[in-house]
Formats: structure tokens, sequence, C-alpha cells
């Protein structure tokens, strides 16, 4: 059992929590949350009614804690958040890839790094490194930039390249590839059935080159894949999150998972369940509130990752490691808004 304090244990809980929230302003529970240790928070198109809004909401959440990372998931193309009113205005993933000209990936990726950080934007879920190769897949599609695993790495390496030296971290999605699967992981658990040697000349094509480019973070995908563990999803998978990607792909940034609620984990271990174990398996942050976007489920994670370190199901140290990653990749951030260009403000 843990000898530390339970409000230290609180404060790194907070910290590797990114929820989301209602309203176009901070509410009083994430501001104090900030206060208390929270590390970052996720914006949604319902965060979102133009450029200037999102500047002055992101300045109200570093008055209360500069290095707060602010997170969006913004691909272009069919999933926008920050254009959600009328379409994006830059080609998402399969249209870059049809024209296969990295430069012109990494520019776009660029100019949307530019403009998240000129509003305050420093993580973005972004790339989708996914190989298309089912072409009755329900989620992602067009969100690929194909269905050649050549073709998607160096895509998804040209993207992290580009959004990085805009100034906003890149977080490529969805580990260890949702590309050869029919079923959504919002609704139930997707089987990815490739052996080991079609996983290493597929799926994890794209996550090597992202790897290699110097991707700040990776998303797990709630995936079950026998081939590297028969009985855990990724996101809760020592062996995926650890063996692989840690140890073989060598990624030392921070691992984020999909989001908690999704039905393919909290079907199967609960809410809060889940985000303990994916913390055990080596996950650093917990993605929440696309659909469970308020204080109670933000206090309902927080207090059930105290409750397992305090019962020795989650190792205390394990914990500290995921928030400190958390904080590097803070501190990663502040380093790059410090070279990013700045928004005028409103008159």
């Amino acid at each position: 059992m843990s000898s530390a304090p339970t409000g230290n244990l609180a404060s790194l809980a907070a910290a590797v929590l990114q929820p989301g929230f209602v309203g176009t302003t901070p509410p009083p529970w994430v501001l104090r949350w900030l206060g208390d240790g929270l590390g970052s928070v996720v914006l949604f198109a319902r965060n979102i009614v133009d450029l200037d809004q999102v500047a002055a909401l992101t300045a109200a959440l570093r008055a209360e804690r500069p290095d707060v990372i602010v997170a969006i998931d913004e691909e272009a193309g069919d999933v926008t958040r920050i254009e959600s009113g009328r379409g994006s205005s830059r080609p998402g993933n399969f249209a870059l890839g049809a024209v296969d000209d990295p430069e012109l990936t990494a520019e776009v990726a660029r100019d949307l790094g530019r403009d998240l950080a000129s509003v305050g934007v420093t993580l973005d879920y972004a790339p989708d490194a996914d190989v298309n190769s089912n072409p009755a897949n329900p989620v992602i599609g067009v969100r690929a930039f194909g269905a050649d695993p050549a073709l998607v790495a160096r895509h998804t390496a040209a993207w992290v390249r580009g959004l990085q030296s805009g100034g906003v971290a890149a977080c490529a999605k969805h580990f260890p590839g949702h590309g050869d699967t029919r079923v959504d992981s919002h609704h139930d658990l997707p089987r990815i059935g490739g052996s080991r040697e079609q996983l290493d000349a597929a799926e994890l094509v794209p996550f090597r080159a992202a790897v290699a480019a110097g991707v700040q973070a990776v998303m797990t995908g709630h995936l079950l894949v026998p081939a590297l563990d028969p009985r855990l999803p990724a996101t809760l998978s020592p062996r995926i999150l650890g063996g692989l990607l840690r140890e073989e792909l060598g990624f030392s940034g921070v691992i984020v998972t999909d989001a908690v609620e999704m039905r393919a984990v909290a079907d199967r271990y609960g809410f809060a369940g889940a985000a303990v174990r994916a913390l055990a398996a080596g996950a650093d942050a917990i993605c929440v509130g696309g659909e469970r976007a308020d204080e109670d489920a933000a206090r309902e994670l927080r207090d059930a990752i105290v409750a397992a370190v305090v019962a020795g199901e989650l190792p205390e140290q394990r914990l500290a490691e995921a928030a400190k990653r958390v904080g590097q990749l803070a501190a990663w951030t502040v380093a790059a808004r410090a070279g990013a260009p700045s928004r005028p403000t409103a008159a």
C-alpha cells in the first residue's frame, strides 16, 4: 500500500486525465481542477465558435495553469472541430494520399499547426496513421492516407514533421492499427486478425515512421489483436504498450488512450476500470469527455485511480511515471508555443 498522502495521489491522478467539458468558456470546475493538478483538457466542436473565442478560452485556462496541455481532435478533411460549422478548409488524409506529395502533406499540417498554435491549442490527436486495408471499415475510411503501408508511412511522417514545426504536438493513432476491421470501437471491440508478420508488414509500418519522425504522442486503439495479445485490448495491454510500443518501437513520448468511455472497453471493464487498467498497462494520459464531459466523470476517474494505488492494483511509481511524461509533453508545448506565431487580439 502506498504511503504517499492522498492529496498528492489525487494531484497525480488529475495530472494524467485529459477531460472534455461543455461550454465555450471554461467551467468553474475545470479552472479549479487546473489549480489542483489537472494537466490537460480536450476541446470538441461544442466548445468552439470561432478562432477569437478559442484564443480567449485557452487564455482563461492558462491564467490558471500556464503549461496546461490543450488538445483537440483535428484531422482536417472529414474530422474537424476548429471548422465544424462549415467544414474543413484543408484536404483530409485520403486526398493527400491520392496526390502523394509528402511535401504538400507537411505544408498542410504545418499550416494547421500554425492556426492551432495561434489560438493556444498545443496537442492534436492527428495524424490518423491507420492503413485502411479493409474496404468495409466503418470508422476509418477516408481518414486514412490509403491502403498501402509505405504510402501511409511517408505521409504520416510528413504530417508529424509539418504539424510539430507549426508549434503543435502530433499524436499518431490508433495504435497498433484500426484499418483492418469491420467494427467501430465506439460501439464494440474490433478484432484485428493478422499474424505478427502481417502486422509488421502493414499496420505497424506507419507507427514506426511516426516514431522515427519524432512524434510526441501516440493514441491507443481499443482493439483486440490476438497476434500481439490474445486476451486484452491494446489500450489495456502491457505487451502492446510496454513490450511493442516502448521497447520494440522505441517510443518515449506520451501514450494517450482513445476515449475511455467508448463501449469497446467501458462495456467490458467499466468506465473507471478501463482507465485504471490502461494506466497499469503503460498509458500515460486518459482521454475522456466526448460523451461524459462533466466534473462527476472526471472525479470518478480520479478517485478510482487513487483507490487503485491505495489498494496496490496500480503501482504508485507507474502513476508518477505517467504524470512525469505528461509534464514533459507540457514542457515541450511551452517551448513550441514560444516559437509559434502569436494571434492578434480582437479589438
